[in-house]
Parts: structure tokens; sequence; C-alpha cells
């Protein structure tokens, strides 16, 4: 009777219980109130706290199954004789692990021996949390040390379950799985993650609670597994230790619930600051070396995570914009570390450094490429800083003059052309209703022609728009950013194809739509300002500003205006014999001054400073109409245009600092459109950089590489990794071994 045996087919456990044995007295679990315990906390489910003082009262637990040792007793008898002097509880217990008091567990061991218990028994479990003595013992820490922990370790292990209570773990919602190694690392003590990896503690244990999740409210995301921990925490001792203990290491492969790796919870707890990004880069790279030490085989940043992201590609979705330079442009120039490096020093003269750059997994050539990534990722709130990036910057530079540039600027004279026939056949149009019989003329042809070009053109962007809505850009935020031209382009086709079936229903109505489709395709111009860096600036700045500071001013503009002309219409009165306005050719026009519609035109007028504070004389109240009038004027001619222009310099001003950036990523979306479009043989074949060996020995390490030429004033040549001894010299491959030579490569830009 030394374990606690589990009938798995019943869900209950069978323990001992050492009150004393009554059996006139019976207790029934269901009549038994439940109770609060002081905390205020009622369910497991909720955020209860990991660790208190005030934990007085608990929940009644889920039932369980117990046999009495005192039920051969007679009624009434003592069980002292049993049990001891000495009796714990879980409040005991708690109590004296927490003050760390050696001396208040005098008789433990003899206890739990005489009652037939376990450190891991139900009685000595949080029964809200299952928090056992050890993690209370742990959370106890005075100036990093709890003695209770070696008497409990002691007894757990000479009664001969010292690896269940070590990894007995949190069991509620919140904080599942969290053992006293994670308590012993989130402590920062090295000595008690020591000890308990030594008595036997899984080293991969998850902690996959609510607490340890990513989410908005409070917790703490971390990996969920002790090494991540560990290195979320900037504890490089630990990390080490727990790679390379002699007990059990730690897997640097190991993945969390969503699939995330040590390198991808160090990407997800960067944030950009000084402080953050100094101490996860040493760390990430610590582990790149560790990791390819004790796992050479194991290739740790090509490991994707449930969401098919490798850390790079997690760094660039979250937009992690510091972590994310770094592991681009990382460089070991460490010999049996080289191959881990994304950047590798071509040549040196002086202050000039030419780098080859690896852009496997960040080209566009390949799928879900960090290119990819930060062009469509309208979600990532810095992704025009990201893409100005090295090699990212050069990459797109390079596109952009080889092909995108002479795609770009050819649509653009083809659709100049359909526009000029399209202005062309809407000012040539037939007067009248619309008819379908065609003159045997060269101008009747003609204007067919026209016609039907128009309507392809329409028929092409509607088709496209409708695409691009369904793959590219399916969130709404990501429709309005990215999609600002595409929508208008859109627009345009759905008024022309709303006028062609107007037309062929030969009603004469057909001539709005085609005027706004018109008006839009003139518009739509703007689009190709893209190619153009000053125009493209120019038309960053009005989409910015349309998008924010117009979109808003109208919303309460058209507040101010709904409402004050529902006040005013009401006090207006329209008397009969005033309703009629002579025009001057003896005719009348019948104006009806109670009309909502009426004087909302008449208090727009005001906005512009159109407007005539006597446009009517019908109404009651004069001077609380003249009241709210001279509010309504206050309000928007005065306050609100004021603040539109003060919004929009502020705009300018704003943008002026980023708004090459934001154009370049305008720019990228065009290049990355235009390259989907193209087959996949010609993709292959304007592939950007060269394939490169990299390694040692022939075709040991080759890589898809990208030069880039900067001037670094402060890094000169000084033990740096060179391939090249020749500067400038891109032909040459490398500074030759005997038995590989000197190999030719064609230059990358």
């Amino acid at each position: 009777m030394d374990q606690p045996e589990t009938t798995e087919q019943f869900s209950f456990t069978l323990e001992t219980e050492d009150s004393p044995f009554d059996p006139q007295v019976t207790k029934s679990p269901r009549s038994k109130p439940r109770k609060k315990f002081a905390s205020g906390f009622r369910s497991s489910d909720s955020k209860a706290p990991m660790d208190t003082c005030y934990q007085e009262e608990y929940e009644e637990s889920a039932p369980m199954v117990k046999f009495n040792l005192d039920f051969d007793r007679k009624p009434g008898s003592s069980s002292s004789d049993s049990t001891g002097a000495a009796k714990f509880d879980l409040k005991t217990l708690f109590d004296a692990v927490a003050s760390g008091d050696v001396s208040r567990l005098d008789g433990l061991q003899n206890y739990l021996r005489k009652t037939l218990k376990q450190l891991t028994h139900s009685d000595f479990k949080d029964p809200v949390n299952g928090k056992t003595c050890l993690l209370k013992a742990l959370l106890n820490l005075k100036d990093g040390q709890n003695d209770t922990i070696d008497v409990l370790l002691d007894i757990a292990e000479k009664e001969g379950y010292l690896k269940d209570f070590v990894n007995a773990a949190y069991t509620d919602s919140y904080y599942k799985g969290q053992s006293a190694l994670h308590v012993a690392i989130e402590r920062r003590n090295r000595h008690y993650v020591e000890m308990l990896v030594q008595k036997g503690a899984d080293v991969n244990a998850r902690a996959s609670g609510k607490f340890f999740q990513l989410n908005e409210g409070n917790g703490f995301y971390f990996g969920e597994l002790p090494l991540a921990l560990a290195a979320c925490t900037n504890q490089m001792d630990i990390v080490k230790f727990l790679m390379e203990n002699p007990y059990e290491k730690a897997k640097v492969d190991a993945t969390d619930s969503m699939g995330n790796t040590v390198l991808h919870a160090l990407v997800t707890v960067a944030d950009n600051t000084l402080v953050n990004t100094k101490f996860v880069t040493m760390m990430y790279d610590e582990i790149l070396r560790k990791g390819n030490q004790l796992y050479p085989k194991i290739k740790l940043e090509s490991i994707t995570n449930n969401r098919k992201l490798t850390p790079l590609k997690l760094a660039a979705k979250t937009g992690k914009l510091e972590i994310f330079k770094h592991i681009i442009g990382r460089e070991f120039p460490e010999k049996d570390c080289r191959h881990l490096s994304r950047k590798f020093t071509e040549w040196v003269y002086g202050p000039v450094h030419s780098c080859l750059y690896d852009i496997d997994s960040i080209d566009s050539y390949e799928k879900n490429s960090v290119l990819e990534i930060l062009v469509y990722g309208s979600e990532i709130p810095n992704r025009h800083e990201l893409l100005c990036i090295e090699p990212l910057n050069k990459v797109l530079e390079d596109k952009w003059k080889k092909f995108v540039s002479k795609i770009f600027f050819t649509n653009f004279f083809f659709y100049l052309m359909y526009l000029i026939t399209f202005t062309m056949i809407a000012y040539y149009r037939k007067e009248g209703k619309p008819s379908f019989h065609i003159e045997n003329t060269p101008l009747e042809y003609l204007r067919l022609a026209g016609q039907l070009i128009s309507l392809s053109g329409a028929v092409y962007f509607f088709i496209k728009g409708i695409k691009d809505l369904l793959k590219k850009r399916t969130t709404w935020q990501g429709l309005i950013i990215d999609g600002y031209y595409e929508i208008l382009f859109f627009l345009q086709a759905l008024f022309f194809l709303t006028a062609t079936v107007l037309y062929f229903l030969r009603q004469e109505e057909y001539v709005a739509c085609l005027v706004l489709s018109l008006a839009l395709a003139w518009v739509d111009v703007l689009y190709y300002t893209r190619g153009f860096k000053h125009l493209g600036i120019y038309s960053v700045m009005i989409q910015k500003m349309i998008l924010r500071d117009i979109m808003r001013f109208l919303i309460v503009y058209m507040v101010f205006l709904i409402g004050f002309s529902a006040s005013l219409v009401t006090l207006i009165e329209d008397s009969p014999a005033k309703a009629f306005v002579g025009i001057g050719d003896g005719t009348c026009n019948n104006k009806s001054y109670n009309s909502i519609y009426f004087t909302t035109q008449e208090l727009f007028k005001f906005t512009i400073g159109m407007g005539d504070l006597e446009f009517t004389e019908q109404f009651n109240f004069k001077h609380l109409f003249y009241f709210l009038l001279i509010c309504y004027i206050i309000l928007t001619y005065i306050l609100l245009l004021n603040m539109l222009i003060a919004l929009m310099s502020e705009t300018v001003d704003k943008i002026s600092k980023e708004s090459k950036n934001i154009w370049k990523l305008q720019r990228a979306i065009t290049i990355f459109d235009l390259e989907k479009s193209l087959p996949r043989y010609l993709k292959s074949k304007l592939r950007s950089g060269i394939t490169k060996d990299l390694g040692s020995s022939a075709n040991e390490d080759i890589r898809r590489c990208f030069r880039v030429e900067t001037v670094n004033w402060n890094q000169w040549n000084s033990n740096l990794g060179i391939i090249n001894e020749e500067p400038g010299n891109h032909d040459i491959n490398r500074t030759g071994s005997p038995h590989i030579g000197y190999q030719r490569a064609s230059t990358l830009n």
C-alpha cells in the first residue's frame, strides 16, 4: 500500500484517511456546502494567484474514495496511538515550508509512514490548483534559500517517490504544467535548478496554462519549456547547464503547444528596446552555437512552428525590428560556427565592405518568404522600416531595375491608351436613349471598337479586383491600407459594367455610372506615380490624408450637419403664401423650406462660406433659430475646417519623415504583384542573387546569396572572415585552397 492506486475505468483515487472514525456520523459530499477560499476565487479556471498567504479555506475537491486507518477501533477511541503526537494537514505543512523553519517538519516522515501517505497525497495538494509543498517552498525563498526543500526531497527519496514528487505540477487551467523546475528557474536560483535536475526533474516539461500563453491579459509567454524560460529571462548560466548537464540534457529542438522552439520564444519576447535587444540577441547566438556543438545535424533556425514560421519569419511577422535585423545580418567569424552566419564578408578595403547575404527564405521566389510576409502583412505596423533593412532593400531595387520597371511602365503606357479611348467614347457618346443601331460609317465602327476596348478593360479590372480581395488582403485593414488603388480600380470597373447593363436596358441613367467610372479612371492614374520617387511620395501623402484626416472630418461633420438640419427644420413653417419664389422669367419655383433636404443644402453652403443667414424667414422662435445657426457655423466653418487644416499639416510633417519608406513599401507591393504574374520559368531566370559555395570544401555549403556593398567608418579590416583577398573583384569566388583552386561566378548586381 505504498503507492496510491488509481482506477482509470471509474476515475477515482484510493487513498488513506487518518481522521477519527465514527460509524454513526456519515457525510455526504453532496450535502456539504461549497466554500470559498479567502482570496475570493471559486473556479479552478479563474485567475487565482500562483501563491498567497491568505488562502484559508478551499473549495470542495473532486470525489475521492478513501479508507480510514481507524475503521477497526471503537467509536470515541483516540487514534493518537497509531499516528503519534505530530499530525500534518495541508495548512500545517504549507505554513511550515513557507516559513523555511526545518524544525516545524519534525515528525513529518514518521507521520507519513504511519498513515501510509506521501507528499504527493491529495491531502497535501492545493485543491484549487494542485500546488504541492515543494512548489510552495520554492515560491517562498529567503535570500535564495529554503532549508525545508532539502528535507522534503530527502523524505521523497527515502520513500521511493522522488521523481513523481519533483515533477508534480500545477493542475489548474491557469498555471497548468508549471513544475518545481520552472519555479526554480523563474526565481533565478541555479542551486535548486541543479538539485532538481539531479533528482530527476523533467527538463522538457511544458507549462501550458493560460498564464503562459500569448494573450492580451496578464501573463508571461516564454515558450513553456524550462530551457526557453531560462533563455527568455536572461539566465545564460542556467541555459548552459540545462543543455550540457550529465543527468538529462534539454532538447534544443523541443517545441511548445504552438510549435515554437526556444528561438521562436526569444523572438516573441523581443520588444525592440535597447536592454531587451542586447540580451535577446546574445542569448539567440549562444543557443545557436551551443546547439550546433551538441547537435550538429539539427538545423535549429529551419524549424517551423504551427504557423509555418521560422524564427526569422516570425520576427518579420510580428515586426520585431531589432532581432530581425540581427538575424538577417548575423556573422560568426569563428570557423566552426561560420556556417551559422547569414552574412559573409567577401572583401574589405578601408571602410568599404562587400558582403554576401544569404537570401534563402527571404527572396520572393520562394513561397511564404520574408518578403511576402512583409509586403502583404498589413497588420505589421513597422513593415516599411523592415523592408529598408539590407539586403531586403537592395533585393527589391535589383528586381525593379532588372525587370519590374519595364513591365510597370509598359502597363502604364497601355493604361494611358485605354484611358484615352475610354474618354473619347464617353465624350462622343450618342445623345438621348441608347440605341443598338449601328450605322455603316467609319466613325460608328470606331466608336464600337472603343466601346469593346473599354468593356474588356473593365472586365479585366473587375476580375483582378476580386482575385486580389480573395487571395491577398482578406482583412478590412489590409484592404484599406494596401488595396487603396485596387478598390478604386474595382469601383471603376463596377460602375462601367453597371453602365453597360443599363445601356442594354435602354436606360438613360447609364450616363451617371459612365461618368463616375470615367472620373475614377483618371484618379487611378495616381497609382502609376509609384514608379517615380517624388510623385510617389506626394501620392502617399494624399492617400494618408484621405484615409486619416478627411475620413474623420467627414464623420464628425455629417453628425453636425444632420443634427443641426433636423433641429432647424422643426422650427421652419412652410407658409403657402411664401412658398413660391420668383425666378425672374415670370415663372415660380416651389421651394419647401421645411424640407430637411433643402435645409441640409443651405447649411452646407455655410460650411464653405457661401451661406445666407436670411435664407428663409418662415420660422418660429427667431432668436433660437439664429442661435442654432450661429452654433453650427462656429462648430463647422470655424472649428472643424481649421482642425482639418491643422491635422493635415501635422500629417504632412509626420509622414514626410517616413514617406520615402512608405513609398518603397507601395512599390514593393507592385514589384511582388508583377513578379507573381510571371510564369515559373521566367521567375527562375530573373531571380536575384547567385548561387555561392561558402563551405571549406567543394559543394559543402551552397547558398543563394546577394551582394551588398556598404561604407562603414566604424569597422575596419580586422579579424574578419574574408572570402576574397582582392577587393572589388567579384568574379573570384574564394581565395582558393590547393584542392579547390579559384572558381568563377557571375556578379550579383
